[in-house]
């Protein structure tokens, strides 16, 4: 089982004209089946607080900083901080996990499987 980590996306450009970071199968462990974003989440407020039974998940914060705290099985709770649109986190099937974000903080999430109720552990 491939554990959380951190790995950076490829990201082209300069400063004076801006960056473009590319999320394409080369760059990614999985194959992408659906992509969602999480916005405007209250001060305070944490998001997650579950696991997947079968999907795999890559977090990207496109703006702001996510405190992500895993705890997958064979690994230790860990805390990551993603605060560069750069960074990704992979998060794999039957981790738990709690996301706190700062304000107007945006978490793009890519996911290896449509949305499947039946996936969620609460």
């Amino acid at each position: 089982m491939t554990l959380p980590h951190i790995f950076t996306l490829p990201t082209h450009g300069a400063a004076a004209e801006g960056w473009l970071t590319v999320a394409e199968s080369a760059s990614l462990p999985f194959a992408v089946k659906r992509a969602y974003w999480i916005t405007a989440v209250p001060d305070g407020q944490a998001r997650g607080r579950h696991t997947h039974r079968t999907l795999e998940q890559v977090f990207v914060a496109l703006n702001g900083t996510l405190r992500i705290t895993v705890e997958a099985p064979g690994f230790a709770r860990h805390t990551f901080e993603l605060s560069h649109p750069g960074q990704a986190l992979y998060v794999p099937p039957g981790s738990w996990r709690e996301v706190q974000f700062s304000p107007g903080a945006v978490l793009l999430c890519l996911a290896s499987q449509e949305y499947d109720e039946a996936d969620y552990v609460y």
